[in-house]
């Protein structure tokens, strides 16, 4: 490895590990959001998944950063309202007030942003660690539409 690459390997080691902690934390929601629903109903859901999902969601923070910092190419622009307003539902809304935890719609998004998590991360962290992406999982990420065109 050249002297110039030192960084480029640093950069890319954290981006992969940062990927990987992201996805078991997301794979842990789905994990016992599914356990939840299956033996409880969806009353029990944010019970069962208070500690991952909020460590989960918690973490994301580091993505304004990195889109601060320019470690990776996500503008800012886009990086902090969506990043800004998962924490916002998470803990100023669903964590703040009690009532909403055991609501259908709290489930719901749950259950969808552990989906999109558990592919987003590895579809990453694989292409940070390996330089790869297999071409199912960037149909998942993307779809049948757009990934033909790659």
């Amino acid at each position: 490895m050249a002297a110039g690459d030192d960084g480029s390997a640093v950069r890319r080691l954290y981006l992969s590990v940062y990927n990987w902690v992201s996805f078991f934390g997301w794979l842990q929601v789905l994990y016992h959001v599914t356990l939840a629903l299956l033996g409880s109903g969806h009353q029990a859901v944010y019970a069962a998944v208070k500690l991952p999902l909020l460590f989960s969601q918690t973490a994301a923070l580091a993505e304004i950063l990195h889109s601060i910092t320019g470690l990776v190419r996500s503008p800012i622009s886009a990086t902090l309202p969506q990043v800004g307003a998962r924490i916002f539902v998470t803990w100023c809304i669903v964590w703040s007030f009690p009532e909403t935890q055991s609501h259908v719609l709290v489930t719901s998004l749950v259950l969808s942003w552990s989906i999109t998590e558990v592919i987003r991360y590895p579809f990453f962290g694989l292409r940070e660690a390996f330089g790869i992406t297999p071409s199912w999982l960037l149909w998942l990420r993307e779809g049948p539409s757009t990934s033909a065109l790659h």
